[in-house]
């Protein structure tokens, strides 16, 4: 019980130190953002820390199978460091900043071509948008699909090297799906392949899909423009953490529902074997 509540209590202020991490390092943060800030990051953090001390399962799904969720908060936390640098460059000197700055617009320059998600999220400013604010949305999203893909890749080699999930432990699809529910009807093994397939398209499609359904609702709401830093850094970072997230979640289905296609061959050879013994 005591390593649980720790475990929860640690998730709980890294999550915090997330989500205020933008507004300390940003210049002129205002004293009116603060509030807000904190109370979301308190909510946040009590909904993880409620989540993760209790035996049962909530909502998180692939709580007691790492290190799927330290993956996904690792890449939304790097992404959230880097872009909150990225977009204090200008108003600081250090060598970092500057590396940051230097890396993303690499990034940008070599994603940013025609019909790219990187050219999709730039096409969403209005065209009256400054030329230096359109190259810090196009370089902070090149920067933050390139680590979506690396998380996207570590997540694929530790589940082949190290035989994700069941290399130290065993899998319990109660508390690792609470959202799944396995008497719901048909075949589970086919309702696991079938969401995997469509959590990988959605992931797929969704960096291009999101910046084209925000351009064509600017009629209705106005157009992005992006100009508030903390504005730019969440837009950017839930844009690209929000696809590579159900793309991991599709791979990850698609890997239960074929150790329970091997679990059961198995149990079939045995059933089999135990046939062929003599009375």
């Amino acid at each position: 019980m005591i390593p649980r509540f720790l475990g929860a209590l640690v998730r709980a202020f890294l999550v915090i130190v997330m989500i205020v991490t933008p507004s300390l390092l940003l210049p002129g943060t205002t004293a009116e953002t603060m509030p807000v800030v904190t109370l979301v990051a308190l909510f946040a953090a009590a909904l993880t820390f409620f989540e993760y001390a209790s035996t049962y399962p909530g909502l998180v799904e692939f709580r007691d199978a790492p290190p799927f969720n330290r993956l996904r908060f690792g890449s939304l936390f790097l992404t959230v460091v880097l872009l909150s640098v990225l977009a204090s460059a200008d108003a600081s000197s250090s060598g970092f900043s500057s590396t940051v700055a230097a890396v993303g617009t690499t990034v940008g320059n070599a994603i940013d071509f025609p019909y790219s998600p990187v050219r999709l999220v730039v096409l969403m400013l209005p065209p009256e948008a400054e030329a230096s604010h359109s190259h810090l949305v196009r370089d902070s999203a090149g920067l933050a699909y390139l680590i979506s893909l690396f998380t996207l890749a570590i997540f694929v080699i530790f589940q082949r090297v190290r035989r994700w999930p069941t290399r130290t432990r065993g899998f319990n699809v109660w508390v690792n799906l609470p959202t799944f529910d396995p008497t719901a009807g048909g075949d589970v093994v086919e309702r696991l392949e079938r969401d995997a397939r469509f959590n990988i398209a959605l992931g797929f499609l969704l960096p291009f899909l999101m910046p084209a359904v925000i351009k064509s609702a600017a009629s209705l709401f106005g157009t992005v423009s992006l100009d508030s830093p903390l504005t730019l850094i969440w837009t950017v970072a839930a844009w690209a953490f929000l696809p590579a997230s159900l793309f991991m979640r599709g791979i990850a289905m698609g890997r239960i529902a074929l150790l329970i296609t091997e679990k059961r061959k198995s149990a079939s050879r045995d059933e089999g074997n135990a046939g062929l013994v003599p009375a």
